[in-house]
């Protein structure tokens, strides 16, 4: 896509150029092998909204309940890939994903990110509106639009923003936020659109697989490992990667839960695990930590 991008002298903008490529490569993907895809769901979240940008929609598409079946059904061989959500620019890092890499033999193939935007959805008037659903986090993001808007609604807490627009059309003077393809799915108005209170709400996800990608030049690595409990172990950790100069874009702990006050730390970083300098780092790493797994080298995503 990059050299179609670079030839491209209009009038069609690079970000449609590319909606376009993505189809082209999905059906030509599903007619070599077609492709199975796990997902987060139900359909019309934000995950199945990554997932199309990902792999189009000439796939198919498998949405579970969990993001421990998207792990199973991927390790089992029953889809090919899975996508789920690791972190959100205003709500952190997705715990239950990361703790399924603890005992995952899975690698992260791909990163997808995500502008999120969401609308409030109903079939009645705002003004006419007592219920309010949504999943709690996206009440938390859209928290001032709601006290200056919607002040003193009930707000009703539900397992998706999909399963939000669904009650909402069953319930007259209920409304949901959600995306507009929810809007689309349940036949839904959309009474306001963009309301999450940063403009700048953006969702990480991940797609997870059993091969690493092959370096692009454009690359992230991730790293899970566990230190030795004595003073200044972690700070020794870090060592490396200041002494070869490679940036680290994410940092997060988890308790191992096999011992208690261990922890595994997930580390994110620019570069791919075969460049020379991100070897050298992983392998000095090594030498000091109790335990280390590479959980993925893979192209870096972007808003496009």
């Amino acid at each position: 896509y990059k050299t179609i991008e670079s030839l491209n002298k209009g009038p069609l903008k690079n970000s449609t150029l590319k909606a376009v490529y993505r189809e082209i490569m999905s059906g030509s993907l599903n007619i070599e092998k077609p492709l199975k895809i796990a997902y987060l769901g139900p359909q019309a979240t934000f995950t199945h909204l990554a997932s199309l940008k990902k792999f189009g929609s000439s796939v198919t598409y498998v949405d579970c309940s969990n993001i421990t079946d998207v792990f199973l059904d991927v390790e089992k061989g029953n889809a090919d890939y899975g996508v789920v959500p690791i972190e959100n620019s205003t709500e952190g890092v997705i715990n239950h994903t990361l703790d399924m890499f603890i005992d995952s033999d899975l690698k992260v193939c791909s990163e997808v990110i995500l502008d999120i935007a969401h609308s409030l959805l109903g079939k009645c008037a705002r003004g006419r509106i007592k219920r309010v659903y949504s999943k709690r986090e996206v009440f938390g993001q859209c928290r001032m639009w709601l006290e200056a808007n919607l002040a003193g609604r009930d707000l009703i807490e539900v397992s998706s923003t999909t399963k939000a627009a669904e009650l909402a059309s069953k319930d007259r003077l209920g409304a949901a936020i959600a995306s507009s393809l929810a809007a689309e799915r349940y036949k839904l108005k959309v009474l306001a659109d963009s309301i999450q209170d940063s403009s700048h709400n953006i969702t990480r996800f991940l797609v997870i697989g059993k091969t690493i990608a092959k370096p692009t030049g454009n690359d992230k690595t991730s790293v899970m490992f566990s230190v030795n409990d004595k003073i200044g172990a972690l700070h020794d950790m870090l060592v490396p990667f200041k002494k070869y100069h490679i940036n680290l874009t994410k940092i997060e702990s988890r308790p191992s839960k096999k011992k208690a006050w261990e922890y595994y730390f997930f580390v994110d970083m620019i570069g791919h695990s075969e460049s020379s300098k991100v070897k050298k780092a992983l392998l000095s790493l090594k030498k000091r930590c109790s335990y280390i797994k590479i959980l993925g080298s893979y192209p870096k995503g972007d808003l496009d």
